[in-house]
């Protein structure tokens, strides 16, 4: 008997999703387990595996479009089996019925900005409405508007712009132009190349960080630099035996440790700016960085402050061999109260990193290289010895913070690692 492959529930607040590659062709054989597609929603990249073992009989969904969960996508079934009528493409009816059915994220955001849906164009299924149609309605309707502002009125102008007489004057004596929205960027002509084209992760990420640094978050970084004699000798000393109970002890263990009792002590760089108000969540929850062959994720390890070392390692190792396969689910990456980000793995000593939003800090850590410092030995005498080190930097919201809460973040931060027993 056939077995339909159905767009799962992806999250606990995730409906839809966008099927984004197809690993099995019709004809191919399946087994049971097997990953047969790749699904894109706003938050993770994931692999829906076949619920059977058989042949992919017939696939209803294109590469590119956004369906709703409990979509069929494929049939999975016996070579020689026949699919009813009822197993058939989608009739054109059916499509048109889901197009005027919308997604609970869709609703609340039309009634949150008072928007008529079917002013909008849909992309989805069927011509349905989808959130990132409604987030494309909303940043052209901002722009319009910003378009209409003087000069002096665009946001954080300031009196950059400042209007005085002779402005007025101009402005009277010639009608101003119709505003004229930018086109975007052609692929150079006069250059022979190649154009790739971005991946739904990209652009998710591109509008992300872009929102982050020029739109939301005012960002400060601070830069501290941590001896890691103790954290690394306490490694060595460890990883057997980590590794005899089935965990890889890795630096970023004591990274979030440490972040974790830094958060405590500062607990405004682990929150989050409201209109209302700051809101201080009673947990930490941290945001770990992961990079990817085409972008980065952030999966979450959640109550981090309720684990020990082993159980922060445990977490790593399991999110960070997820997130490369492929099988984290939205609500791994969802949660987060600040984040770490190790650029040092790739030979960084230094950098900036852009705040990962609606939180308010994020933790950069460098290479850890072995380099002449200064110490004072136990009478207080100044000498030189080589030292394992490592430039850690804190980038957070300036509306939250100011560099004197930084600093205090950093300095225990940077005391956990120091003094790690």
């Amino acid at each position: 008997m056939p077995t339909d492959v159905i767009m799962p529930q992806l999250g606990e607040s995730v409906v839809e999703g966008t099927l984004s590659r197809w690993l099995k062709k019709v004809g191919e054989r399946v087994e049971e387990f097997e990953p047969i597609a790749e699904v894109t929603t706003d938050k993770v990249d994931t692999e829906i595996p076949a619920p059977a073992s058989g042949v992919l009989l017939a696939i209803y969904v294109a590469e590119g479009q956004t369906v709703e969960r409990g979509t069929r996508l494929a049939t999975i079934g016996q070579p020689d089996e026949r699919l009813d009528n009822a197993l058939g493409e989608p009739s054109a009816q059916a499509p048109a019925a889901r197009a005027r059915r919308y997604s609970p994220v869709v609703a609340r955001m039309a009634a949150e900005h008072n928007l008529d849906l079917s002013r909008i164009r849909g992309t989805g299924l069927g011509g349905r409405v989808t959130k990132k149609d409604v987030e494309a309605y909303l940043a052209a309707q901002r722009e319009a508007s910003a378009a209409e502002l003087a000069p002096w009125e665009q946001p954080g102008s300031g009196d950059l712009f400042k209007p005085t007489d002779e402005t007025f004057a101009a402005a009277s004596a010639k009608p101003p132009a119709a505003p004229v929205s930018p086109a975007p960027a052609p692929a150079p002509s006069e250059l022979s190349g190649t154009l790739v084209p971005h991946s739904a992760m990209r652009r998710s990420i591109a509008k992300h960080m872009v929102e982050s640094k020029l739109r939301i978050a005012p960002h400060v970084t601070t830069v501290f630099e941590v001896d890691m004699t103790r954290v690394i000798a306490h490694q060595r000393a460890n990883e057997a035996a980590f590794a005899a109970q089935g965990v890889r002890l890795t630096l970023t263990a004591y990274f979030v440790a440490a972040i974790v009792r830094a958060a405590q002590a500062q607990p405004t760089l682990n929150s989050r700016w409201t209109d209302d108000g700051l809101f201080v969540p009673s947990v930490v929850n941290v945001g770990m960085a992961v990079a990817l062959d085409d972008g980065l994720i952030v999966p979450v390890i959640k109550n981090a402050q309720d684990l020990s070392l082993i159980g922060l390692a445990r977490q790593v190792n399991d999110l960070a061999a997820r997130a490369r396969a492929k099988q984290l689910k939205p609500d791994d990456v969802q949660g987060g109260t600040i984040t770490l980000t190790n650029h040092g793995v790739s030979g960084s000593l230094f950098a900036t990193p852009i705040i990962h939003q609606p939180q308010s800090a994020i933790v950069g850590v460098g290479a850890v290289t072995k380099r002449p410092v200064v110490i004072a030995d136990a009478e207080g005498n100044d000498m030189l010895a080589i030292r394992p080190m490592l430039y850690a930097t804190l980038t957070f919201d300036h509306r939250v913070a100011d560099g004197a809460q930084g600093d205090a973040f950093m300095r225990v931060f940077k005391e956990t690692l120091e003094n790690w027993r």
